[in-house]
């Protein structure tokens, strides 16, 4: 695993032992960040379940102001600061290890916002919909945030009326959908803010 372009191009990640990470493979790492491409440029990213960081640690190569990583798996977390020493980019990245719930609780409180958002939760967990109806309750995403959301073939996220899947991509078992929030709904948080 590497990063795939910009500053830190061809620098190598590590990933935990184990079971409990599955990195995104960089054949699906380079098409997705084709996709992205100039929103990533200054973005300010959240990557919850990070894993080994290489989402967020790309972004940056790329260009991102910043990205705050969270993970509650202790090798997960050693493999992430691993990665940013590889990449060399400690001040531009946070790492929260905790679970999800308590790192948008506490991002919240420090009215944190981002303009990407990558969602790669394990499997087995249905509930990313949820995840993301969190994350626009705690006022972290932005007027035009794009969330990334990695799952298995044919299991789309069920996300609620506040949001538009804008793109789906299939990479065998794998599936990445683009969403955003519906820009009525997007407003009304504002407001309430």
């Amino acid at each position: 695993m590497r990063i795939i372009a910009g500053e830190a191009r061809g620098r190598t990640l590590v990933a935990p032992a184990g079971q409990n990470t599955r990195p995104t493979q960089d054949y699906v790492r380079e098409s997705l960040f084709n996709i992205l491409n100039a929103r990533v440029m200054d973005a300010r990213v959240l990557d919850l379940f990070a894993g080994t960081g290489a989402l967020s640690l790309e972004c940056i190569s790329r260009g991102a102001e910043s990205a705050v990583m969270v993970d509650m798996d202790r090798a997960a977390c050693a493999a992430i600061k691993k990665n940013i020493e590889a990449v060399r980019c400690a001040e531009r990245c946070r790492l929260i290890q905790k679970d999800y719930r308590v790192a948008i609780d506490l991002l919240s409180r420090e009215s944190a916002t981002f303009d990407l958002v990558f969602l790669d939760p394990p499997y087995r967990m249905t509930e990313t919909g949820e995840i993301c109806g969190k994350l626009l309750d705690a006022g972290l995403l932005c007027r035009d945030c794009m969330l990334v959301i990695e799952h298995r073939a044919g299991q789309m996220p069920v996300l609620d009326e506040r949001f538009a899947v804008t793109r789906v991509k299939k990479y065998g078992d794998t599936e990445i959908s683009f969403v955003s929030c519906r820009q009525e709904e997007r407003s009304a948080s504002e407001e309430e803010r």
